[in-house]
């Protein structure tokens, strides 16, 4: 049995402009990859998708930014809630405009919403999760990523905002050798 439990409602929701305002991640860790049969060891970074609850396609964990926590705190919940993941919550991705065809409501009919995405370097992948019934989660590399995305808005949150960001952390140096434990 898990303890956890998943928000559910649109009671808290928050809008703004027409838009339902969503927080997610792309959850992210690192992994020894042997390369050509060298026996040196090159760190390999993965990201983690779930399986969609209504179709095919795989999804970063995204969901409704809630009245009572920041978007941050919205942005951890869903990765626990939706991934079962905890970790780091890193730097924020960007905002990504999209338009849900099942979550139109009165606040926002035409069903647009605004997502901010973090990346979140994961530290621990739960047991037990709230929407573990309902979904599935698969580490895949960047390009197996960007293959797997269901919503065209979630690969340019991949490529144009977590790719980016990693790649001008690495280039600064403000990815340590702590950082890829």
């Amino acid at each position: 049995m898990c303890d956890l439990v998943a928000r559910t409602g649109r009671l808290q929701q928050r809008y703004e402009h027409g838009s339902r305002l969503v927080a997610g991640c792309i959850p992210f860790r690192y992994i020894n990859s042997e390369e050509d049969g060298n026996s040196e060891s090159k760190k390999v970074i993965q990201v983690l998708m779930i399986s969609s609850s209504s179709g095919p396609g795989l999804l970063f964990p995204k969901g409704g930014w809630e009245n009572d926590e920041t978007v941050r705190e919205a942005a951890v919940r869903e990765a626990v809630e939706e991934a079962g993941v905890r970790g780091t919550l890193m730097d924020f991705l960007g905002d990504y405009e999209f338009k849900s065809k099942t979550h139109q409501d009165e606040f926002s009919p035409e069903g647009l919403c605004k997502a901010a995405m973090y990346a979140l370097h994961v530290k621990e992948e739960l047991e037990m999760w709230p929407e573990q019934k309902t979904r599935t989660r698969t580490w895949l590399t960047i390009e197996e990523a960007v293959e797997s995305c269901r919503h065209a808005w979630m690969k340019d949150a991949l490529v144009d905002g977590f790719c980016k960001w990693h790649k001008e952390k690495m280039e600064k140096g403000e990815i340590t050798d702590e950082d890829l434990k």
